[in-house]
């Protein structure tokens, strides 16, 4: 694991007083939603490894069905303008660093900290897809050893599902309170 998931800060947490527009729960119930369409890719992609190792499918293929289907969830959460999984992730951390967490930061300042982890962890989370793309790549050229794409596809599991949790943890509720932008909620 890249962090130490003991240190990563807590949100203060909300009192009894706090309530929520039909609007807001929607707004919330968002990013655990296209958080649930990226954990369904990360199981398709462990699934497309489990596949290579078994001989069923070559590393040159799984590569293709990665493309198809980071359109796919392009086309479903972000926009048609990424090509790969990894690229799908990577635009769905950015979307979150340059719009959504400028957006929280100013209506929850108490997020802070929150925020700046988070944004660390989109950072070791590209680093985890881009190993992965490699070892895909290695793999091509040398089928015999399997091990560096396992290893690299389990970081990435860990790393993401763990940070998809954490971040559904600390934002869906601020997220269901001021929204992704302001006027929202």
């Amino acid at each position: 694991m890249p962090w130490d998931e003991s240190t990563r800060p807590r949100r203060p947490q909300s009192g009894p007083e706090v309530t929520y527009s039909e609007r807001g729960r929607e707004v919330g119930k968002h990013l655990i939603d296209v958080h649930d369409h990226l954990r369904h890719e990360l199981r398709e992609l462990r699934s497309l490894i489990e596949q290579v190792r078994e001989g069923a499918r070559s590393a040159g293929e799984a590569r293709g069905e990665l493309n198809r289907m980071a359109m796919r969830q392009n086309d479903w959460t972000l926009g048609a303008f990424c090509s790969r999984y990894c690229v799908a992730v990577a635009g769905h951390h950015n979307l979150e660093d340059v719009s959504v967490f400028p957006h929280l930061r100013r209506a929850e300042p108490a997020l802070d900290e929150v925020i700046d982890r988070l944004a660390d962890e989109h950072l070791a989370i590209g680093d985890a897809l881009a190993a992965v793309d490699r070892a895909l790549v290695a793999h091509i050229n040398d089928p015999s050893d399997f091990e560096p794409l396992q290893i690299t596809i389990d970081a990435l599991t860990d790393a993401l599902l763990s940070h998809l949790s954490y971040e559904e943890r600390e934002l869906v509720e601020p997220l269901a309170r001021v929204g992704f932008m302001p006027g929202q909620v």
